[in-house]
């Protein structure tokens, strides 16, 4: 399948004066006891002005310690906790799915973890903090690893579970334990991707010739940068064969299509440093408030519906004939959501999720 684009929201300068350390730590406290104790962290971080890796920080010393950071590569030390909750986001979307890690390999820019449950693309370039928590709640002590980009941005978290061994995750946090454990962390900006050049400088012959002759789906990503062209610059001007625009509703409407029918699907939800990915099917749906849920017993997904920017049907060729797509789009152009077929490389996409993005209406 193809990846979802590097696309961030800008960069906010930093501040020049911040709370840090002991100060960011008295102040989060204050705050949260005004929220009656229930507050996360990322609301607590965006309250403060400071970003969530920097909160976290803020615990080194009292229930959480600094461990290595050498890419991704601590993710080949977790198959050994057994079955734990990955959770994966961006701006708009939380993917979390419970099950072992399995099947990892970090190859210099590019890792993998490639369990039937747990399916990850790993980028590790984007893991510059990693830090052990342990939260403190009703069931009792959950440990949890949280990593980081260099602005603070979370780009993944592992949470302990009821059937997570204990003293495989101790033993972990002990092995990859930092000898820095300063509770103030320092950020460095991550620059925004460049904007879009002009659609009158894009080649639309030759992306529509290159798109057809594509082979694989992973192949998307490269032909889009081989042409310098924005992906949802690319939807729009490839031509309706190629991507078609469908209301910003449709989430919703597949979901419950895929539901009813039984189709599985595959959804992928990413970061900058991180895309994780659901295969099967998707059963209890609920609305909150702007957030549409999928609430399984291995995997959740809570989507902000009103950052939905744009959907678009995709079509890509591939060796085993066309694979479609819903794709989803924030106002900054960023796609923070894909649905697919489930599928295997080497097998047809499936007719019945096919035919529930064609009978999608066109959009504006």
């Amino acid at each position: 399948m193809s990846l979802i684009g590097e696309a961030r929201a800008p960069v906010q300068p930093l501040p020049a004066e911040r709370l840090s350390g002991a100060a960011l730590r008295a102040a989060w406290d204050a705050l949260v006891k005004g929220a009656g104790g229930k507050l996360r962290a990322r609301e607590a971080a965006q309250h403060l002005g400071v970003s969530e890796g920097e909160l976290i920080a803020s615990l080194v010393g009292e229930r959480a310690s600094r461990l290595r950071t050498q890419g991704a590569q601590i993710v080949k030390d977790v198959p050994a906790l057994g079955p734990v909750m990955a959770l994966t986001r961006n701006e708009h979307c939380v993917h979390e799915k419970i099950g072992p890690y399995l099947d990892v390999s970090i190859q210099g820019a590019h890792g993998l973890v490639l369990g039937e449950l747990i399916d990850l693309r790993l980028f590790p370039s984007r893991w510059h903090h990693t830090f052990a928590v342990v939260d403190e709640t009703d069931p009792g002590p959950r440990r949890s690893l949280q990593i980081f980009d260099a602005d603070g941005m979370a780009v993944h978290k592992i949470y302990q579970k009821p059937q997570t061994d204990t003293a495989a995750f101790d033993d972990l946090v002990s092995r990859w334990r930092a000898e820095d454990q300063s509770p103030v962390l320092v950020l460095r900006p991550v620059e925004p991707s460049q904007g879009d050049r002009a659609d009158t400088e894009i080649d639309i012959e030759r992306l529509r010739r290159e798109w057809a002759a594509l082979e694989d789906t992973h192949e998307f990503f490269g032909m889009l940068r081989g042409l310098a062209v924005g992906r949802l610059q690319a939807l729009r001007l490839a031509g309706s064969d190629f991507a078609r625009r469908v209301p910003a509703e449709s989430l919703a409407t597949v979901l419950e299509v895929v539901r009813d029918t039984g189709t599985p699907i595959m959804v992928f939800v990413g970061n900058a440093g991180c895309i994780q990915i659901h295969s099967g099917p998707v059963m209890n749906l609920k609305r909150l408030g702007p957030w549409f849920n999928v609430l399984d017993p291995t995997f959740n997904l809570h989507l902000r519906e009103d950052a939905i920017a744009s959907a678009w049907v995709v079509r890509k060729p591939t060796r085993d004939g066309d694979v479609t797509s819903l794709e989803l789009f924030d106002a900054e152009g960023f796609c923070f959501t894909q649905l697919f077929g489930r599928r295997k490389p080497g097998k047809p996409e499936l007719e019945p999720w096919r035919a529930v993005l064609a009978a999608l209406p066109e959009g504006s």
